[in-house]
């Protein structure tokens, strides 16, 4: 080989190679170009009041606003997350250092005598001895290099880097799925409130009711059947009214644990309901694999895999190792770099598996499974993602259109509550007929509240399927979406 060449072999060295497959995302199933529930979807340009993510802003409520906010910190499933993800930024740089060359540096002294006792006959009778001292001090630097002649290195570097972008992609999932989890049980909460009004209103109006068949009974003009029928709906309505509360404590409770407080010393207080339902922005079908930290999460998983493989193959090729070493030595620490006394040495090592009885061969194999695995676990992810979109927006329409028709219901229901009322005063009608009317809208009544906690849910559970953004792809110019009140 001339000289001419060396630079060339060092380049080669320097370079190395990659076995590595080429990588390119797995395909998944044909996107389309609009969900098939849109129809049914009445979407809105985004609320240029609202900063893209805070989507939880939209219901108008600020003690949702600083629970949400709290999430990010005090969560614990969040900070779990983020230790894993601040670990694999740290398993990052420790692969990206093996890329260099690792640098060692030693010292040490000895300082150290001898007695030597040598017996004189003289006058005295005394015996005298020689002694000597002498010192020894070296110091010692050293490196060694691995160079990267088939990517096994680097490839550890991506594997390393793709799953801490997996682990970002789990630490963004896992903040939004804990906000909508608490915005969920909180929209709950505020509906249990609603509810337990809702039964105070109702009890008092049974009350009242059952105080004047009580007289009517006592006066001789209504039978007694007429008072425990009285007495039966008030009492329902009462044990109504304790399953509420026994609701809303188990909410409080789980809007605690969310939040990351005790929830023995957390709690919320009472009120007045008044429900706002955001319309939710269109998200195109393409842009979806990229608004889902799920979906990034799963990808960068396959990337990592397929990096593996590349690790894998290295194995069957030989591993070169370079090495140099300086020693310097003195009789004291002033002369120790200026002594004469020096040793150098430079080195190399090549080391290659002759006979391993396959066991390369099946980590190869093990490492292409990993990616197939990977890669069906990505699609998967995929799918149910999809899934989620159309279920949600198949959901918004229906609760839409279920909403108003329980208040024309609740309507209804409750002007024939009070002519029945009415007429069971006058005489006309039983007191079965007003425990009919009266159950009817009380139902009613109930039903009106649930539909609008089931749209308030749906919008989180649709926010949360389209990836917690909220910027949508609108005309940013565009005035704000509406903020609609049932």
């Amino acid at each position: 080989m001339t000289l001419k060449r060396l630079p060339l072999l060092g380049a080669v060295l320097l370079a190395g190679c990659n076995l590595a497959p080429h990588y390119s995302p797995p395909k998944t199933v044909p996107i389309p170009v609009t969900f098939k529930e849109e129809p049914g979807w009445s979407a809105a340009v985004p609320s240029d009041a609202v900063a893209k993510g805070e989507w939880w802003t939209l219901f108008g409520d600020p003690v949702l606003d600083a629970l949400c906010a709290k999430v990010e910190v005090t969560n614990q499933t969040v900070a779990q997350y983020r230790a894993a993800y601040q670990a694999a930024r740290a398993l990052t740089r420790e692969q990206r250092a093996a890329l260099f060359p690792q640098i060692t540096a030693s010292a040490n002294g000895q300082h150290y005598g001898t007695n030597k006792a040598t017996s004189v006959t003289n006058t005295g009778g005394t015996t005298t001895a020689t002694s000597g001292v002498s010192s020894n001090f070296s110091a010692e630097i050293g490196a060694t290099w691995e160079p990267d002649l088939w990517g096994a290195l680097g490839n550890a570097v991506k594997q390393a880097r793709g799953a801490e972008q997996a682990n970002a992609g789990d630490l963004a999932n896992a903040t939004l799925s804990a906000r909508g989890e608490l915005a969920t049980d909180y929209l709950q909460l505020r509906g249990t409130d609603a509810q337990l009004d809702l039964l105070a209103d109702t009890t008092k109006a049974y009350d009242r009711a059952l105080t004047i068949t009580r007289n009517k009974y006592n006066a001789g003009t209504v039978s007694r059947s007429d008072v425990e029928q009285a007495q039966t709906a008030l009492s329902n309505a009462q044990a109504d009214q304790r399953d509420y509360k026994r609701q809303r404590a188990v909410l409080e409770h789980a809007v605690a644990v969310l939040a990351g407080e005790n929830p023995s010393t957390f709690s919320i207080a009472p009120a007045a309901w008044a429900p706002m339902v955001p319309a939710v922005p269109a998200a195109v079908p393409a842009s979806l694999l990229q608004r889902r930290p799920d979906i990034a999460s799963a990808e960068r998983r396959v990337a990592a895999a397929n990096a593996n493989i590349g690790i894998q193959k290295a194995a069957f090729f030989p591993q070169l190792s370079l090495s140099a070493s300086d020693t310097a030595s003195s009789g004291s620490v002033r002369n120790l770099f200026s002594s004469p006394l020096n040793v150098w040495s430079l080195g190399f090592s090549v080391a290659q598996s002759v006979f391993d009885f396959g066991a390369n061969a099946a980590r190869l194999k093990q490492a292409r499974a990993e990616f197939d695995q990977a890669a069906a676990v990505y699609r998967q992810t995929v799918l149910t993602a999809f899934q989620g979109v159309e279920d949600n927006l198949a959901a918004v329409g229906a609760y839409a259109d279920e909403a108003r028709l329980r208040e024309q219901a609740a309507n209804s229901a409750n002007k024939a509550e009070a002519i029945a009322r009415n007429q069971y005063l006058a005489g006309t009608v039983d007191y079965s007929t007003v425990i009919t009317a009266q159950t009817t809208a009380y139902s009613a009544r109930q039903s009106r509240i649930q539909a609008v906690i089931s749209q308030q849910t749906t919008a989180v559970a649709l926010i949360q399927a389209i990836g917690g953004t909220w910027d949508g792809g609108a005309n940013p110019t565009a005035p704000p979406g509406p903020l609609s009140k049932p």
